[in-house]
């Protein structure tokens, strides 16, 4: 896991959140984790290809998600975690992947994403890499979101 890998997620989440009408994230706290991240109760993982390789998973509570989901659609009250809520976390996985894959790219690597993967429950485990990751946790408002990146570069 190439450390310099993580700032354009960090970056790309700081950037897109407060466009989408969201409080200022802040990171607080980086972790080393080994091989699969254990689900919160909403993941969603997008993996990588071509000179930089691996996978990047959204991990939050279904509270968390509600609420990210509400914000996307303009405030509608979200009771419950169904299909439009889903759609709604699946296309900020991509908007915020489609603008770290932009900041990977200026840093002169070439990058395609996968379709986002979106699992819901919780504790069960996501194999994301077969070595360490880097978790960063975000705060949103009091909403914790965990970016868990297990991506290197390919020579």
């Amino acid at each position: 896991m190439d450390a310099k890998l993580v700032n354009p997620f960090v970056n790309a989440f700081t950037t897109v959140m407060p466009q989408m009408g969201f409080v200022e994230p802040k990171r607080t706290k980086l972790y080393m984790r080994e091989k699969n991240a254990v689900s919160l109760g909403v993941s969603v993982v997008v993996g990588f290809t071509k000179q930089v390789r691996g996978n990047v998973v959204y991990n939050m509570s279904e509270d968390t998600a509600k609420y990210i989901a509400s914000a996307m659609m303009m405030g509608m009250p979200v009771a419950e975690f169904d299909a439009m809520a889903q759609s709604a976390i699946s296309e900020m996985s991509n908007m915020l992947t489609a603008n770290a894959a932009t900041n990977i790219t200026g840093m002169g690597l070439e990058v395609d994403i996968s379709t986002p993967s979106l699992s819901v429950g919780k504790n069960f485990q996501i194999k994301i890499s077969d070595g360490q990751y880097i978790t960063v946790e975000m705060d949103l408002g009091g909403y914790v979101v965990e970016i868990d990146i297990a991506v290197d570069t390919q020579q």
